[in-house]
């Protein structure tokens, strides 16, 4: 089963906003889902970016977000905050390197069977694992990014 999820900012494959990324404010975009199955007890998501350079890098990681939440508004900081790849809490925008190409941004969002994965403070890592057995649906929504030279 998937959940919908879109932002009223961008749509699905297009480019995020400069607002939200770090040559603009840097604050998190706003993002709504929908299709939370009727027994979800949380909600859980990860922002991350495969075409970086050095690998994977998150963007954020948010977590024991309550199942009747079903967006969340601009800056919006609910339930738990993990540790991003920047090594801070919260969200961090897309910054790609200068003259890279366009990289994609991939929110994800997670229903869950558990209220809680823990404090905040995990890795992406560690909630990917304390997830693992209790998704009962997931989606995404990509956006891109691309810096002037």
């Amino acid at each position: 089963m998937g959940l919908r999820v879109s932002s009223p900012v961008f749509s699905n494959g297009s480019t995020i906003p400069k607002k939200y990324t770090c040559d603009g404010q840097d604050v998190a975009p706003p993002l709504e889902w929908s299709g939370l199955p009727k027994q979800s007890k949380s909600v859980a998501l990860i922002c991350d970016d495969p075409d970086a350079p050095s690998g994977t890098f998150t963007h954020w990681v948010l977590y024991n977000i309550p199942a009747s939440t079903q967006k969340l508004a601009e800056g919006a900081s609910i339930g738990a905050a993990g540790v991003n790849s920047f090594g801070k809490t919260g969200f961090g925008g897309p910054c790609p390197p200068k003259k890279d190409h366009a990289h994609h941004y991939h929110f994800h969002v997670y229903a869950l069977d558990v209220e809680s994965l823990g404090a905040a403070g995990l890795s992406k890592e560690d909630a990917l694992d304390a997830m693992n057995g209790h998704i009962l649906a997931e989606g995404d929504l990509v956006g891109t990014y691309k810096r002037a030279a």
